[in-house]
């Protein structure tokens, strides 16, 4: 799974969007067939402004046909659909270290 660290150095949203999108860009390049957003959760305890931009902007990609599917970390588990879907496609993914403990701090990205 590729990763997408748009966390590090603390950026804006802005910064984190091209992050993001440069990312998103180099792992469909690849041929990766999944990636693992790392954004952080934000300081404020309820959830960043950055976690927010990149569920509406990752709305867009799939709207465009860039990505199939997203699945944010709390959500990344058997529990959920989003979850299941992603593992009865790529099963390596619920070998990941965050599958299933409601990692808040990333989203999980699959492509078509």
């Amino acid at each position: 799974m590729e990763i997408i660290n748009i966390e590090q150095g603390h950026p804006t949203v802005r910064q984190a969007m091209t992050k993001l999108q440069n990312g998103i860009y180099r792992a469909r390049a690849t041929g990766q067939p999944l990636a693992k957003i790392i954004h952080g959760y934000g300081s404020s305890g309820t959830g960043g402004a950055i976690k927010q931009a990149i569920s509406m902007e990752l709305r867009k990609y799939m709207a465009r046909g860039m990505i199939k599917a997203y699945c944010p970390g709390e959500d990344f588990g058997p529990f959920s659909s989003a979850g299941r879907e992603i593992s009865a496609k790529h099963p390596a993914a619920s070998r990941d270290r965050d599958w299933g403990v409601q990692n808040d701090g990333i989203t999980v990205v699959m492509f078509k």
